[in-house]
């Protein structure tokens, strides 16, 4: 039963907290450990001993029924953050991200409290705090996290008896429903000038970086970034370290060109980094002749171990793509004449700005892929999602199955599109890139980079 002791004009009510003192050993004694309270909230007393004596009957309900947690065992939501952290298994971008959030905003924020102190109120005002702070696309970040972390103080951690995040309809002040951006049909014809513009601008790495992703579906810029010369078309299957991989795909192909997603390139905490692409979407795409050449062609211009090089002849993570490429292939420039480096005295064209790509980033060009592909009408939606490195939902993609007639059909397709609608239309094509001595095409050069890997398959 709870005891309650009065002390002047304050209330205070003991009662059993279900634990045992402990001895020098650690072990239980026969000593019961109290827990105290001077009211029902903190820096509210209780008014009467009946309330107070009622408040320590709830608690010992909550102990008898395992919903009172010891303040022995309370954790502050600092070290529940820490705790949590490190249990996380992400990719190293999400882990970067996720204690970014965690040090500046939500341990900060959260310090004073215990885990099991957070109550619906506190959260929304931990909600407005977030307003007036920082952009919605930050806010809305700090809120998942949190999320998750309540999620797991009850799931997984047993900490909570309920999460504090109470969502419900939407009341009050009416908010139009957010619609999805508007796209632009692009057209072969600005695509076109997307690459002419990057080949002035680039080079021949240009050129065939625009036309390789809405012919492949590679996510830029990571994928692209990460396509090593072993693993492209020239090369691959026949390069593979993976001898099972290998065999597989050059008994499938054969008489195919073929390339292989099996890495990203980015900034990790520990500098440049290779990674598994995008939920470990390791994918071997069919690419049509043209689009082979090109490949072909590029690596045979220089000896580095990446496909997609910057105009320095180094890796593109650390040139400044969508400012220093993209932006001025996207959005036109006047002419310019380099005044330093490798480049000092050659004149870049003026570039046009290709209007139906206005304000649009790379990555529309990885949707135009699939609307390419689904205009053809005859190629199942499995083998197009395959390529895009995506999963079909419940049954269908269960029993669905990408078989190599499929893959062939996309290859004619494609074919089909750069023919009819490039090389028949009499748009222009740039000349194939002097070609370096045979032992530099990928026999003398490195196949693969030695950069750390991280979810290697």
């Amino acid at each position: 039963m709870p005891y309650v002791e009065v002390r002047g004009n304050s209330i205070r009510v003991k009662w059993w907290s279900g634990e045992y003192v402990l001895d020098a050993d650690g072990k239980p004694t026969k000593k019961k450990r109290y827990e105290s309270a001077s009211g029902p909230e903190p820096g509210v007393p209780f008014e009467n001993e009946t309330e107070a004596y009622n408040y320590g009957l709830d608690r010992e309900s909550d102990v008898r029924n395992k919903r009172h947690r010891p303040k022995s065992e309370k954790l502050t939501m600092v070290d529940f953050c820490d705790v949590w952290f490190e249990s996380t298994d992400l990719r190293v971008r999400s882990t970067l991200k996720y204690k970014s959030i965690l040090d500046a905003v939500i341990k900060p924020y959260w310090a004073q409290w215990t885990v099991d102190q957070v109550t619906p109120v506190d959260y929304d005002t931990f909600k407005r705090h977030l307003n007036g702070r920082y952009s919605e696309s930050y806010r809305n970040s700090v809120l998942s996290v949190f999320r998750m972390l309540m999620d797991d103080a009850v799931l997984k951690y047993r900490l909570r008896a309920e999460t504090p995040i109470i969502e419900q309809r939407r009341r009050g002040r009416y908010q139009k429903r957010q619609v999805r951006r508007v796209k632009r049909d692009v057209s072969i014809e600005s695509l076109h000038q997307l690459a002419v513009n990057a080949y002035h601008l680039w080079g021949y790495a240009g050129w065939t970086y625009i036309w390789t992703i809405p012919f492949t579906g590679m996510r830029p810029p990571g994928e692209m970034m990460g396509l090593q010369r072993g693993f492209a078309s020239p090369n691959w299957p026949a390069s593979d370290p993976d001898r099972d991989r290998r065999v597989e795909a050059e008994k499938r192909y054969a008489g195919m060109h073929v390339l292989r997603v099996q890495h990203q390139l980015y900034y990790g905490d520990k500098g440049p980094t290779l990674a598994g692409p995008k939920y470990d979407s390791h994918r071997t795409l069919v690419i049509p002749p043209f689009l082979h050449e090109m490949h072909s062609a590029l690596l045979a211009s220089h000896d580095k171990p990446w496909v997609f090089i910057s105009r320095s002849g180094k890796s593109l993570l650390g040139a400044g793509f969508t400012k220093n490429y993209w932006y001025p292939i996207r959005d036109g420039r006047e002419e310019f004449k380099p005044t330093r480096g490798r480049d000092a005295g050659s004149a870049c064209p003026k570039l046009p700005a290709v209007e139906e790509m206005a304000g649009q980033d790379i990555y529309r060009l990885r949707h135009l892929a699939k609307e390419i592909l689904d205009e053809a009408g005859d190629i199942p939606r499995v083998a197009v999602e395959a390529r895009m490195g995506h999963e079909l939902p419940g049954m269908e993609g269960v029993y669905s199955n990408v078989t190599l007639g499929m893959e062939k059909r996309i290859v004619e397709y494609l074919q089909t599109v750069w023919e009819k609608q490039v090389v028949a239309a009499g748009l222009w094509v740039p000349p194939f890139p002097t070609p370096l001595p045979d032992d530099l095409l990928g026999g003398a050069s490195p196949l693969f980079s030695s950069l750390p890997v991280l979810g290697f398959h």
